[in-house]
This record gives C-alpha cells, structure tokens and sequence, in this order.
C-alpha cells in the first residue's frame, strides 16, 4: 500500500492553479461576452466625460504667441 505525503508547499500550489483557473475563465468568458454583444451591436455608446480637459495644439501656440508680442 502506497501512502502519499503532501507538503504545505504542494497545497499553496494547488490553491495557486484554482484561483489562477477561476480568473482565466472568467477574463476569457468576460472578453467573449464584449465581442458577442459588439457583433450584435448592443453595446451602449458612452460619452467620453474627459473632453473639456483636452488642451488643443493650436491653443499653446497661440498663447505662446501672444506672450511674445
């Protein structure tokens, strides 16, 4: 009869392969739910809220300009 000895070292590992199975399903399902909702086309358009921060090109160097003068 053979016995089989498990180390804490082999029970950390085993407890690594679940949580690391658990996240790779659910980031592959959560990316394949995305793809099939944008091939059906309901996604929702969210409006980008960081717009009025965006400094244009053309601003800095008009400004720049003016400081000259």
């Amino acid at each position: 009869m053979n016995f089989l000895y498990f180390d804490p070292g082999l029970g950390a590992m085993i407890v690594q392969a679940v949580v690391a199975a658990a996240a790779g399903v659910l980031l592959f399902s959560k990316n394949a739910w995305y793809k099939v909702k944008a091939f059906f086309g309901l996604l929702k358009d969210d409006d980008d809220t960081y717009d009025s921060i965006d400094i244009d090109d053309n601003d800095t160097e008009t400004d720049a300009d003016e400081t000259k003068k």
